[in-house]
């Protein structure tokens, strides 16, 4: 199962690898990172990803700029650049592992977190537990 490779245009550089997982129905997010580039594998498991233009406003329904599940049934890498909004939720299996492969080191400064339920996704509804994304 291929992650990334150091001559692939997307690549921007290594900073950290780091794992996380989530439980199936459980979410986390909200999460734009100012400066790092996310590279996200997803080798066990199904996860859903909802990715919003850092111009989103919550005052409104929005359409996500990308709605795409990765894993065992789709493997593939998403590359999110900085001032991204994240957020995922399990989808399949009791435990989903997600690896991602930054171009710099995690700095809890770097960025921002929101509430899941500050943004409200068209046909996307946060109805299970939450927690804010961490770094492993």
């Amino acid at each position: 199962m291929h992650a990334l490779r150091n001559y692939e245009e997307s690549f921007n550089g290594f900073g950290e690898a780091y794992f996380s997982s989530v439980k199936k129905d459980m979410a986390k997010g909200w999460k734009m990172h100012k400066e790092m580039t996310l590279n996200l594998i997803v080798p066990v498991g199904n996860i859903r990803f909802i990715i919003l233009n850092k111009n989103t406003n919550n005052k409104s329904i929005v359409s996500p700029l990308i709605d795409v599940t990765l894993g065992e049934n789709n493997y593939s890498r998403l590359t999110v650049p900085p001032e991204y909004w994240v957020a995922f939720k399990g989808v399949e299996t009791e435990t989903n592992i997600l690896l991602n492969i930054a171009d710099i080191p995690h700095d809890p400064n770097e960025s921002d977190n929101k509430d899941l339920n500050y943004f409200k996704v068209e046909s996307f509804l946060w109805t299970m537990s939450y927690a804010f994304l961490n770094h492993a």
